[in-house]
């Protein structure tokens, strides 16, 4: 019996029980919604209405929406940082399996309900007590979550040589790993400090963020 001509041999990754997904179409998927959610914060900031100005000059009016400003610059840092944390992570990967996928949607779930609470904190950062430590604490609440999603991907990403471009020491993976944990509990720390300051929390989700601008995948991409 004779083969067809055209049959095609699988590729080296399906061959050996690796799930043959392209990089490419999750990239493109993230990043859709990456800039979904980050275009999403400019909404929140409103110009004032002139017939509610009710005697207060318009730069009196501006200078009282700081905190939608305050809380707009953070989560555009902290939503533009994850983006290029992705693309970064993304470039560890020749290819991807489904339950990395997976990971990857958890993840975008965070990244997309971002603008919610950073509306909702804008406008009660300055309100009565109570009020203030609830609206900061979903705030905190939703940026732990994230910081887990992310390192669940990380761990996805890398949990398997076989995907990526070259298998990443174990020495290196814990490098970035400690680094990553670092911003955890940085996250955590933030969440008990949501029912002290919800300033303070704010501004201390601007320096994790500023944190993760360095290279947190350093050790794992300097071994390729």
């Amino acid at each position: 019996m004779t083969h067809d001509a055209t049959e095609k041999t699988p590729p080296p990754a399906a061959a050996a029980g690796v799930a043959d997904f392209s990089t490419s179409r999750l990239e493109a998927f993230s990043d859709g919604v990456f800039a979904i959610a980050i275009t999403l914060l400019v909404l929140d900031l409103n110009v004032p209405d002139p017939g509610g100005l009710d005697g207060q000059s318009l730069a009196s009016a501006l200078a009282h929406q700081w905190p939608a400003y305050f809380a707009y610059l953070v989560s555009f840092l902290v939503i533009g940082i994850i983006w290029i944390n992705h693309h970064a992570m993304c470039a560890l990967a020749r290819r991807v399996d489904r339950p990395t996928l997976f990971a990857n949607l958890v993840l975008l779930l965070t990244v997309s309900v971002i603008p919610f609470p950073t509306r909702l904190l804008a406008t009660y950062l300055t309100a009565r007590h109570a009020d203030a430590h609830t609206a900061a604490a979903v705030y905190a609440a939703t940026m732990v979550a994230m910081s887990a999603a992310f390192s669940l991907l990380f761990l996805s990403f890398t949990r398997d040589a076989r995907t990526l471009h070259t298998p990443i020491p174990a020495e290196a993976k814990r490098a970035a790993r400690r680094r990553f944990g670092i911003g955890g509990v940085c996250y955590l720390a933030a969440l008990g400090l949501a029912f002290v300051s919800p300033v303070a929390m704010l501004a201390t989700h601007a320096v994790v963020a500023l944190y993760y601008c360095f290279d947190q995948l350093a050790p794992a991409r300097s071994t390729r």
